[in-house]
């Protein structure tokens, strides 16, 4: 099969023969099939496709929250799909941000607060910590909103606090899972516009969409079907 590359030298990712099998009921289901796939550090990478086409299961092969079946998932050296339980966690806790269609924020918890939780794991003492949490909500503009709750902020303030939390701990790369789909046009646009300049600062990003407005904002857009991917950005 034909490795699907990077223009960059540097690597964040490389997925080499990476296949995904679950058992459902009496049958086995192939949800990646033999995936060669390069993505380059500081790169902006969209995954599109049909429900059920692998989408999820390559993001949680990406996130360290599920491992192949067969093949190898490089995050620099490491490779995922042979590290310890030990060191999936510090990965989870350290490298990757994650940012879901869901804002999964605690509901009593301000939005400093709600960031905070994403530093729990990372053991920073208080003036580090709260450096971190005032530095993530002035790049998601919402340094004045750091006191007020997700009752009270808007759908896409409130994604926007979610995109805060997980750049805090300072990831190598962000992971987004529909992270507009909750939102209406104006409000997504916003969200794209965070985006875009996180990744100018040097972020990588992966976000799978079904939005292909969403999708021709990157600047690599690739397409998960039955298992398989294809890069659609160089047509």
């Amino acid at each position: 099969m034909t490795l699907i590359s990077a223009t960059d030298t540097t690597l964040a990712y490389r997925l080499e023969g990476v296949t995904r099998t679950y058992r459902q009921r009496d049958r086995q289901v192939q949800a990646l099939a033999s995936i060669d796939l390069d993505i380059a550090a500081g790169d902006f990478v969209t995954i599109q496709g049909p429900t059920g086409g692998g989408k999820s299961t390559l993001l949680q092969m990406l996130g360290a929250l599920d491992r192949p079946t067969a093949g190898t998932v490089m995050l620099g050296d490491l490779d995922i799909a042979r590290a310890s339980a030990a060191e999936l966690a510090r990965l989870r806790a350290h490298e990757i941000g994650f940012v879901f269609q869901g804002f999964n924020l605690i509901p009593t918890l301000t939005a400093a607060e709600n960031v905070d939780m994403g530093l729990e794991p990372l053991g920073l003492d208080r003036p580090e910590r709260l450096r971190r949490i005032a530095d993530a909500l002035v790049r998601v503009g919402l340094a004045d909103r750091h006191d007020h709750r997700p009752s009270e902020l808007s759908g896409g303030q409130q994604q926007r606090v979610a995109i805060a939390r997980a750049i805090a701990k300072q990831p190598r790369v962000l992971l987004a899972d529909e992270p507009t789909g909750n939102l209406d046009e104006r409000m997504r646009d916003e969200i794209l516009d965070v985006l875009e300049q996180l990744n100018t600062e040097g972020l990588t990003l992966v976000v799978v969409t079904h939005d292909s407005a969403v999708a021709r904002r990157a600047r690599r857009r690739l397409r998960l079907a039955g298992g398989r991917v294809t890069d659609i950005t160089r047509g």
